[in-house]
């Protein structure tokens, strides 16, 4: 099977950051699901308008469901913020598609504070300032207070998105590199920074390919 990093989290905590650089760190791809259904569907706040919540949750979990049977190679994907969220009867697929990613040892949870407060204080500002998502200050508000005691309660890593992006990008790293061995049939060669150049405190960059 075609190993898999799940970003998950609310809008705002760094998945689409912090996921490019995971996936160069472990010279795998990159994919958006958010960029991909605005590519096939367009705009996000204009499909729910004409098809409600309930039809685009069902229209993204179809596009995840493509995404993950066409990989053919392994690969980060930054997750919808409400993915994990989503109402249990939007698809007859889903309850077992969310516990199937809630249970892969790969899956990472982001969130800029585990506390609720200070979570909601910086993903409000972040998704107001995501045009694409037509939100205010009092739906984001109410969003995110229902969701931030879902992804507590999920069993996954968790971690902190609030610093530097290629430290928690490090870090993500080191759980995917426990858990899944990277090796040379993985993914093809792409250009490394030199190890100088390498911030992270405690993270070895990644051994050279022969």
């Amino acid at each position: 099977m075609i190993p898999l990093v799940h970003l998950i989290g609310p809008g705002g905590a760094g998945k689409t950051t912090i996921g490019p650089l995971l996936a160069q760190r472990l010279a795998w791809r990159f994919i958006d699901l958010d960029q991909v259904f605005i590519a096939q569907q367009g705009d996000v706040a204009a499909f729910m308008a004409r098809h409600g919540y309930a039809g685009y949750a069902a229209r993204n979990i179809e596009t995840y469901e493509q995404l993950r049977a066409a990989a053919t190679a392994p690969t980060v994907i930054a997750m919808s913020s409400g993915f994990m969220t989503y109402p249990a009867d939007v698809s007859e697929r889903y309850p077992a598609l969310r516990d199937a990613i809630e249970a892969d040892p790969l899956t990472a949870l982001l969130l800029p504070s585990f506390d609720l407060e200070r979570c909601v204080e910086r993903v409000v500002e972040r998704q107001l300032a995501r045009p694409y998502l037509n939100g205010d200050r009092i739906s984001e508000t109410r969003r995110i207070r229902e969701r931030h005691p879902v992804f507590m309660a999920l069993r996954c890593e968790r971690f902190l998105s609030e610093g530097e992006p290629l430290a928690i990008a490090c870090d993500i790293e080191g759980l995917v590199r426990r858990r899944q061995p990277i090796t040379r049939q993985d993914a093809p060669p792409i250009r490394r920074a030199p190890p100088a150049t390498h911030p992270c405190p405690g993270c070895a960059p990644p051994a050279p390919r022969p």
